[in-house]
């Protein structure tokens, strides 16, 4: 595939032809207009996305690189984007699908002003976002609580903030790409890729060990 071939003076060279592609279109080839962001590449797809297009996609804020522990994690549902939107933008759904993991969930701020406003949660979620204090698990009956705000910058990204407690400043984005629309006469259902990145932050000391193993934790 082209990903391993080598770039030579700023152009792309095909590893088995020897084609070499400098970005502009040449001979039946179009190409994308793409963002590395350094740690996604987007692509837009003009044709397909629905949307007004943007020079560069809304790229969420992140921890800063060098004190970071990035991962990135693609698979493909059998659903709409909107399905992976609705399912990370429920409230409740670490509570009702992930018990094993979260506990103590309650809503503290939403954009309609409901939640029950717990200490400090005034605004906590801004104008068009909502922000739940809830308890990971760790082992047994010891748990990490945190304050996470989720908001969505784009009609098919979702972002977590860790906004207090262990890992503040951490993020989780939800990407939903579609890939096939549903086939009536089949009865094939729609295909989506749901894309998270992850980008945990710490100021413990012993953080450092931990992006050390990063190759390990992948």
């Amino acid at each position: 595939p082209l990903k391993d071939s080598p770039v030579r003076c700023g152009t792309l060279v095909c590893h088995w032809h020897g084609l070499a592609l400098t970005g502009a279109p040449f001979a039946g080839w179009e190409p994308y207009p793409v963002h590395d962001d350094g740690l996604l590449v987007w692509v837009r797809l003009d044709a397909i996305g629905g949307e007004e297009p943007l020079e560069r996609p809304v790229v969420p804020v992140r921890p800063e690189p060098g004190g970071a522990l990035p991962a990135v994690y693609q698979g493909v549902g059998r659903c709409e984007p909107e399905d992976i939107v609705a399912n990370r933008l429920d409230p409740w759904h670490g509570a009702w699908f992930h018990p094993y993991s979260f506990v103590d969930l309650t809503v503290v701020d939403t954009p309609d002003g409901e939640g029950t406003a717990g200490e400090g949660a005034g605004g906590a979620a801004g104008e068009d976002g909502f922000a739940v204090d809830v308890s990971f698990k760790v082992a047994g009956r010891a748990v990490v609580p945190v304050r996470a705000v989720f908001t969505a910058p784009e009609p098919r990204t979702v972002v977590m903030h860790i906004a207090e407690g262990e890992g503040r400043g951490s993020v989780v984005e939800t990407h939903a790409t579609p890939l096939t629309a549903p086939d009536p006469a089949s009865g094939r259902p729609p295909r989506t890729a749901v894309i998270e990145a992850v980008v945990a932050a710490s100021d413990r000391r012993g953080f450092a060990l931990a992006r050390a193993a990063a190759p390990l934790l992948r």
